[in-house]
């Protein structure tokens, strides 16, 4: 089945460990690209592009304040993430009991 362009774009958008940090960043509130760029190490243009992407992904919003625009996550298009990891999160839950009752039972 094919995934909607929606979800593939949140899934293309936290591929980068890069915009996974900035992710990170904007959990504890809104910041400007300014604020960023010294945890990055990169560039503010190369900043700017990640925020472009996460915006397009709709993981991020950003608002004027006067000349600075300031940015902070939006968390909801992370549920198609949450969704599509939780069988295998079950699946290794499940191996994980059954080894600890093997292990049990060699005691």
């Amino acid at each position: 089945m094919p995934v909607p362009a929606s979800q593939s774009a949140v899934f293309h958008a936290i591929a980068d460990p890069k915009r996974r940090q900035i992710l990170d960043l904007l959990r504890t509130g809104e910041r400007p690209v300014s604020e960023l760029v010294p945890h990055l190490g990169v560039s503010m243009g190369a900043v700017s592009q990640h925020l472009r992407v996460l915006r397009e992904a709709g993981l991020v919003k950003q608002r004027k304040d006067g000349r600075h625009r300031r940015y902070r996550v939006e968390p909801a298009p992370l549920r198609h993430v949450v969704d599509w990891t939780e069988p295998y999160t079950r699946f290794w839950k499940g191996r994980l009991r059954r080894l600890g009752a093997y292990l049990d039972e060699k005691r």
